[in-house]
């Protein structure tokens, strides 16, 4: 049985099952369902809890089962911990998770927490062995475009608001610019203004004086607002990754790869090829396939010769060349590489007036 974060409350109201598996790369809120798993374990009377970390290969599952399925000499309910750092328990533990799921003890609620777990992982027998046994949690993170929501629920936990209208909505998007990407500082940050004003509702500008900046991006969501034609999140999150300590190798390759792709499929359809087998061969799934479908009419086939010619000049300035006519420092000249992607793709993007595009460097 799986669920998604957001049913796991009303699924614990009607009491608990006895496994969960949880898995999921966002650390608070892996760690707020599993206190909520405990939290409801524990008014259901599972009074002990037993932990186990599963690190290396050489990890006793045979003390564990045994462990698990011995009678408990402090209380009649118990909950058994276990924790899977690297996700992948191994032969001998996917067998004997595999036992495990079989045989569940009356007595035990078992919770079993992972990282985010792949495809691979999913068909795994383990895997499908703890899914028929009890309930997958899937912890997916929050992306930009839910964090204002996200964060606004915070704020109401704790008798919080921002004004109603345009005004909170350019107050949430401020607070999501603050900590994009930071889901744990998102929170604390949440908390701190929960200190720092009283109950009610909050203006731009305490929101403004409080919340620091935490923002951590990722360099290949980058690439999606690029195609996306969003120019201020672009470069906002450019200037992010520069702060970092983010490669600048990497950067262009993520900018370089979907100039690429675009050309590719450019190709393909004028040589009479659907837009959807055209994506598929080259190899863009997901999200990426409705940027990529609005992105395409934008560019010609001129355009896009051009920004391989850029992309590739950028190449050589990131790895230490000096292009006649490029900036002369790595990451002017990734800006200038995106701004020019951005230039076409900007034309109808969503939201407030566009900035004028300054190509120079």
């Amino acid at each position: 049985m799986q669920l998604r974060a957001d049913q796991l409350a009303a699924h614990l109201q009607r009491g608990c099952k006895a496994l969960y598996l949880v898995h999921g790369d966002e650390p608070l809120q892996v760690q707020e369902a599993c206190d909520a798993i405990r939290a409801a374990a524990r008014a259901a009377g599972y009074a002990e809890r037993q932990v186990f970390s599963v690190g290396g290969a050489h990890f006793d599952w045979s003390g564990l089962i045994g462990e698990a399925q011995s009678p408990s000499l402090f209380a009649e309910r118990r909950l058994i911990d276990i924790r899977i750092p690297s996700g992948k328990p191994g032969k001998d533990g996917s067998d004997a998770l595999q036992r495990y799921a079989a045989a569940l003890p009356d007595d035990v609620l078992t919770l079993i927490q992972c990282p985010r777990l792949d495809g691979q992982q999913h068909k795994s027998a383990w895997f499908a062995a703890l899914d028929a046994a009890g309930v997958v949690l899937r912890i997916d993170p929050v992306e930009r475009a839910a964090l204002p929501a996200w964060i606004a629920q915070r704020l109401a936990r704790q008798g919080q608001r921002v004004a109603d209208g345009e005004e909170g909505q350019r107050t949430l998007a401020f607070f999501a610019d603050r900590v994009e990407g930071n889901l744990l500082a998102a929170h604390q940050e949440v908390l701190k203004l929960g200190l720092l004003s009283p109950p009610g509702v909050l203006g731009f500008g305490q929101v403004e004086a409080s919340v620091l900046n935490v923002a951590r991006y990722d360099v290949f969501k980058l690439g999606e607002a690029v195609l996306g034609g969003r120019v201020a999140r672009a470069l906002r999150m450019l200037d992010g990754l520069r702060a970092e300590g983010e490669s600048p190798v990497l950067v262009h390759w993520t900018l370089a790869e979907d100039i690429r792709a675009l050309a590719r499929v450019k190709a393909a359809q004028a040589q009479g090829q659907p837009l959807p087998l055209a994506l598929r061969d080259a190899r863009v799934w997901g999200a990426r396939e409705r940027l990529f479908a609005r992105a395409l009419p934008l560019l010609d086939e001129a355009a896009l010769r051009g920004l391989l010619q850029a992309a590739s000049q950028c190449d050589g300035l990131v790895k230490g060349l000096k292009p006649p006519g490029w900036p002369p420092e790595a990451w002017d000249g990734l800006r200038r590489l995106m701004l020019l992607v951005l230039q076409p793709l900007a034309r109808d993007a969503p939201g407030a007036p566009l900035p004028r595009l300054a190509l120079d460097g």
